[in-house]
């Protein structure tokens, strides 16, 4: 997986993601929404090409081809916020991306390489994540409110139970809440099945809170309801 091409592009991923940070910083304007819609649209676009190649695949199964697994759902949460720019689409797209999708990109878990279309899906809906993440919170300062770390969290525990629901009915592995995953990831030193899952919880409230704590010091006086 780790290709000079993957490679390659996780170094586009990051000059990309700082020149836009930089640019809209620094030279805000009408520039930003067409970046914004031109990104959302590609997140959609690939969203719909892997939901279109699973279903007509011969290997199609309710176990295993649902889009349900974390980075899906939030490949789709991100075309929402850059296109709607609502706080709590903005907010999961923040937490997730930087505290999910970032640990996906780092240690992938796709058996095939370029140019392959699964390939390019993952990397697309990742590296977009990721962006579109960094994008709206850095770049365009859209900070995520008071408490919204938690309430990221509470619904991914719910989501996660959801889904934990589906692969007891179908016996499937979405989210690899019945198996570990077949490469090295993260959970990969989070301990056995199912204790990685108790360890991946407690990882994350870290990771949310050190997301959450650079805006700590600008809410101090905030007043809300």
């Amino acid at each position: 997986m780790f290709s000079v091409t993957y490679i390659v592009t996780l170094i586009l991923t990051v000059l990309s993601a700082c020149s836009l940070i930089w640019l809209a910083r620094k030279h805000p304007g009408s520039w930003i929404r067409w970046v914004e819609r031109s990104l959302s649209l590609l997140l959609v676009a690939v969203s719909v090409t892997w939901i279109v190649t699973t279903t007509t695949a011969t290997s199609w199964s309710w176990a295993y081809s649902l889009p349900l697994p974390l980075c899906d759902i939030a490949t789709l949460v991100a075309a929402a916020g850059l296109w709607w720019k609502r706080p709590i689409w903005i907010e999961l797209t923040y937490f997730w991306g930087l505290a999910g999708t970032l640990q996906a990109i780092l240690t992938p878990d796709v058996n095939v390489g370029f140019p392959s279309l699964e390939f390019i899906e993952y990397v697309v809906a990742h590296v977009g994540i990721v962006v579109a993440a960094l994008f709206l919170v850095v770049g365009e300062k859209i900070a995520p409110r008071p408490k919204s770390a938690g309430k990221v969290y509470l619904i991914t525990l719910v989501y996660t139970a959801v889904v934990g629901v589906v692969d007891a009915i179908t016996g499937g592995d979405y989210m690899f809440l019945r198996h570990p995953p077949s490469a090295t990831t993260m959970l990969s030193v989070l301990g056995p099945w199912p204790w990685y899952i108790v360890s991946a919880a407690g990882v994350a409230i870290v990771l949310l809170a050190v997301l959450d704590a650079p805006f700590w010091r600008a809410r101090k006086g905030w007043q809300g309801i």
